[in-house]
């Protein structure tokens, strides 16, 4: 009887670890992904909403250059301190900075204007929003190397590899369906009279979620590293940073390989620039219905999508299933176009119906490209140090996008929406091009 209550005790015991492992999985994945959505998503839909011109809103693409460059100060996360501290402190950091811009919102006059008197706050929130890109990039950093400590064993990394996905999905749907249409909710309490105040309410909502996911993490989280007392010698992270470089640049044809990263998504990094904007002031999407389209449709989109290219890459490999899945991202970005042309209604059923249709399976297309990226992306890692090196390359992979992207405004402002997405298409077909040249490794 001892020994069976002794595999009861075992079993029991280890259902209760994989739920809490599945539960910090989670927690950390969702404040990985709540801070990006705020910076990138919510930011752009603010701005929009209060009536910033076009150029501005395309200048807010310029806040992705963190996540750019993370891989450049990530060893320094390595030497100084524990991930779990880290994580812990630029979430209380990111809570804090979300609350500034939630009380500079509340302090702009009832009825400023974006170019009259709310400038001086606005510009204010803008400089905010950089610097919590910055705290949001190094965030993603500590939690990415926190889940590779907690979980040493490859098979436990991919068995909860969906929880993270799935988190980081909610995030999205959080912060671009839930924050938005709590901004539209309070916005029809107030009245409409002050464009300003309910976004107090939004921004203090998001500000309080982070808060609370730090102090949980703080006080929950697991131990997986020893505190380091001792800060590393600069000789020492020269050398860290050298051997993490060097062996990323030592494969074939590096210069084709990186130029063909930044270039694989450019159209649809051109067209999702101000993706936003074009909803919401070109085609009179409301805050509600941007909330649903944007938010689930769009987040449902990019799921199904990726699903979809990671399955027909485990069945065909990444050498015979790039080049469909790449063609087809690139060339469903013409159902954007004619939407910019058509401009179907969003006060009808039928029109808004369109637009979500639309938006969400060009958003399928954008995830099949995705997931070719992503395999891609793996195959340039060595295994010695395979965190490092999908590091350079996943911050690599939208520089072109954040550049370019952060134009986009001053485009629409001379040429429209419509030749944006026209131009978005043929900042698409150098990748494609670049496919016969590029090395791909076989499967």
């Amino acid at each position: 009887m001892a020994k069976v209550t002794d595999k009861r005790d075992d079993s029991s015991t280890e259902r209760k670890t994989s739920f809490f492992t599945t539960l910090w999985v989670c927690s950390t994945y969702f404040a990985e992904g709540l801070p990006f959505m705020i910076v990138r998503i919510v930011s752009s839909v603010f701005f929009t909403d209060i009536g910033a011109k076009e150029r501005y809103i395309g200048y807010l693409n310029f806040l992705n250059t963190p996540w750019n460059f993370k891989f450049l100060w990530a060893p320094f996360l390595d030497t100084i301190s524990t991930k779990r501290q880290w994580l812990i402190v630029m979430q209380a950091l990111i809570s804090l900075l979300t609350m500034v811009i939630a009380l500079a919102c509340y302090l702009i006059p009832m009825g400023a204007t974006p170019d009259g008197a709310a400038a001086p706050y606005l510009l204010f929130i803008a400089v905010v929003f950089a610097g919590m890109g910055f705290i949001s990039a190094t965030n993603d950093i500590a939690i990415d190397a926190y889940y590779l400590e907690g979980l040493t064993d490859k098979r436990e990394q991919a068995a909860y590899s969906g929880y993270r996905v799935l988190a980081y999905r909610l995030a999205m749907i959080f912060a671009r369906t839930g924050l938005v249409a709590f901004v539209a909710y309070m916005a029809s309490r107030l009245g409409g009279s002050n464009k300003y105040l309910p976004w107090f309410y939004a921004f203090a909502a998001g500000a309080v979620t982070m808060f609370l996911l730090s102090l949980f993490h703080a006080l929950k989280l697991p131990h997986f590293e020893k505190d380091r007392t001792s800060i590393p010698s600069n000789e020492e992270i020269v050398t860290t940073f050298r051997r993490a470089f060097t062996t990323y640049l030592d494969q074939e044809k590096i210069l084709l390989v990186l130029v063909f990263i930044i270039l694989y998504k450019l159209g649809d990094e051109i067209l999702f620039s101000m993706a936003t904007p074009f909803l919401i002031r070109e085609l009179g999407v409301s805050k509600d219905q941007y909330a649903w389209i944007g938010g689930i449709v769009g987040a449902g989109g990019t799921i199904v999508g990726t699903m979809l290219g990671g399955w027909w890459i485990k069945k065909q490999g990444l050498k015979k299933a790039i080049w469909p899945l790449t063609f087809l991202m690139n060339i469903n970005i013409w159902v954007y176009i004619w939407l910019a042309y058509a401009k179907p209604d969003p006060k009808t059923i039928y029109g808004v119906t369109l637009i979500a249709s639309v938006h969400g399976y060009e958003q399928v297309a954008a995830g099949l490209g995705s997931a070719a990226l992503l395999i891609y992306l793996l195959g340039t890692c060595k295994p010695e140090f395979k965190a490092a090196h999908y590091a350079i390359g996943s911050a690599i992979m939208s520089l072109g996008g954040t550049l370019f992207g952060g134009f986009g405004g001053q485009i629409v402002e001379k040429v429209g929406y419509l030749n944006l997405f026209i131009v978005a298409f043929f900042a698409s077909i150098p990748s494609m091009l670049m496919l016969f040249f590029v090395p791909i490794k076989k499967d």
